[in-house]
């Protein structure tokens, strides 16, 4: 068993699983449906990103035991539909529009990131300066980080919340704290860490690695146009 098969697993049934409880407890108000629409879709776009880039961490191979209990972790998240559709709260409109904003800006950083990571690995080997890695080194938590937020305000619940934060302190700061480790091999790292953040955008600093970058790609245009 590789660690995506609980994961993935996951993802293509939380559909059935939202829809399931819409059934069971009668709820088709509007707050179910949206959340149906983004928790399901988000899923399923997971099983694509597999088919198409998928992320090396999740092909290690790890024990039965292991992946079960990773399973049961990420059910978790299931916890926020529960409460949203069995309590019968409607969230108002100015909170599902708002979720919903969240959600695509997290998609946006989450799928987009991950595609620029696999296919700049793909080619070329190294430290990943520049695009969606420029001022933040990882923008792809950092979407997945908003897409279960959104989900979370939806459900008007402080334990969703508490989930979350539970699951980003014992596994995602890890996770990015041993990405640090591995990147330092890296000479240019120091200047790189010094100028993005861990999971908050630096916004202001000199990146002369993205301004190089943006050097190069003007002087291929110029010459496209010579």
């Amino acid at each position: 068993m590789k660690i995506k098969h609980p994961i993935n697993l996951h993802k293509a049934t939380t559909f059935i699983f939202v829809l399931a409880l819409m059934v069971a407890y009668q709820n088709f108000t509007l707050g179910p449906w949206v959340y149906l629409a983004l928790h399901g879709t988000y899923g399923i776009l997971w099983l694509l990103k597999d088919r198409i880039y998928p992320d090396k961490q999740w092909e290690e191979e790890i024990p039965v035991l292991q992946g079960i209990i990773g399973f049961v972790i990420v059910c978790l998240y299931w916890v926020a539909p529960y409460i949203l559709i069995s309590s019968g709260t409607e969230p108002p409109i100015p909170l599902v529009a708002a979720a919903i904003s969240l959600n695509i800006f997290g998609v946006f950083l989450h799928y987009s990131s991950d595609a620029q990571k696999y296919y700049t690995l793909k080619y070329k080997r190294g430290l990943i300066t520049e695009g969606f890695f420029a001022r933040c080194r990882n923008t792809n938590y950092l979407g997945e980080m908003s897409i279960y937020l959104s989900l979370a305000m939806l459900a008007q619940h402080w334990l969703p919340f508490l989930i979350l934060g539970a699951l980003v302190a014992g596994v995602w700061i890890p996770n990015w704290l041993k990405k640090d480790k591995s990147l330092s091999r890296y000479p240019e790292f120091a200047e790189y860490q010094a100028n993005s953040g861990l999971i908050i955008p630096q916004i202001f600093g000199n990146n002369s690695f993205n301004q190089e970058a943006q050097k190069v790609s003007e002087e291929k245009d110029i010459q496209a146009i010579r």
